[in-house]
């Protein structure tokens, strides 16, 4: 119902640019040059103006899209109450999530609403939280599991609803003749001197191990980068540093590894919402969807 011009508009404000923003669109940037140049000729009003080599909303914009997140708002709930109220439901329904969740708990959700919804074609996509997020504005996804990081949306965002999950703790994955394997009680600070795998700059898992670490009180020493837990952890079996890894991922049983859980002040876990459009969260799939994450992350993390 929304039209897709304020769309647009929406991602041009969530990216800060017109190329950024055709990128999450699908679009290309003169396409999206002229859907916004479309929309400022009916409206009657400047939406944008140049800033340097880039473009800024004008009061105007800000104005529209204030509105625009109301009608998007009010055109969910209308989905809603048409679905909830209608037949069986059809269509589609897209989970989004981070690759923990992608193998964890979005699977077990869309075979629950296969069964449940035998009309609705379910799909997934691994994203990254901030690619989630694009994905949710787009309308190319209906609910999303993210990580809370310092990119993440606030709370009050009018555009998007965001429940808190579980919380992940993080443990120490070090080699199995490590010095901190003899230890009762292991802090984020007694690894303070050990080399450190992280992920690559700009990667959530990255920012999200610097900022335990710093919250620690040292800084990592990074030795070497890996995006994927399995990767992380042979580097650990053979010697190369040590890692943290979330309590969600599963390692290989036969790599001579010890995990260990952390005690003491940080202990770092990462904060998973699920997050959807405002007013989607009424939709009788999106609802099921939720109540089947909530249970099945009650059994993996008790």
């Amino acid at each position: 119902m929304l039209d897709p011009k304020l769309k647009v508009l929406q991602l041009v404000a969530h990216h800060g640019t017109v190329t950024a923003a055709a990128a999450a669109s699908h679009y290309t940037p003169s396409t999206v040059s002229y859907q916004l140049r479309q929309l400022s000729e009916e409206l009657g009003v400047e939406l944008l103006a140049q800033s340097g080599r880039g473009v800024q909303l004008t009061a105007a914009a800000r104005t529209v899209l204030r509105h625009a997140e109301t009608l998007q708002a009010q055109a969910e709930r209308a989905y809603a109450e048409l679905a909830a109220t209608g037949d069986e439901p059809s269509g589609s329904c897209t989970l989004c999530g981070f690759s923990t969740a992608a193998t964890r708990l979005l699977p077990p959700t869309a075979a629950a609403l296969r069964e449940r919804y035998p009309h609705v074609r379910v799909r997934m996509i691994e994203a990254e939280p901030s690619r989630c997020f694009d994905l949710l504005l787009s309308g190319d996804a209906d609910l999303a599991l993210v990580i809370n990081t310092a990119d993440t949306p606030p709370a009050a965002d009018e555009r998007f609803v965001q429940l808190p999950l579980l919380d992940d703790p993080l443990d120490l994955v070090v080699p199995s003749d490590h010095r901190l394997t003899a230890q009762r009680r292991v802090t984020l600070a007694d690894a303070a001197g050990e080399p450190w795998i992280l992920g690559r700059p700009g990667s959530t898992y990255h920012h999200l191990v610097r900022t335990a670490c710093l919250t620690a009180g040292f800084t990592p020493s990074i030795a070497h980068y890996a995006d994927e837990w399995d990767t992380g952890t042979a580097l650990v079996a053979h010697g190369f540093g040590i890692i943290l890894v979330p309590r969600l991922a599963r390692l290989h049983m036969d790599w001579p590894v010890v995990r260990i859980p952390l005690h003491g002040e940080p202990a770092p876990a990462r904060r998973v919402l699920a997050a959807t459009r405002r007013g989607a969260e009424e939709h009788p799939v999106t609802a099921t969807a939720l109540d089947q994450i909530n249970r099945t992350a009650t059994t993996l993390l008790p």
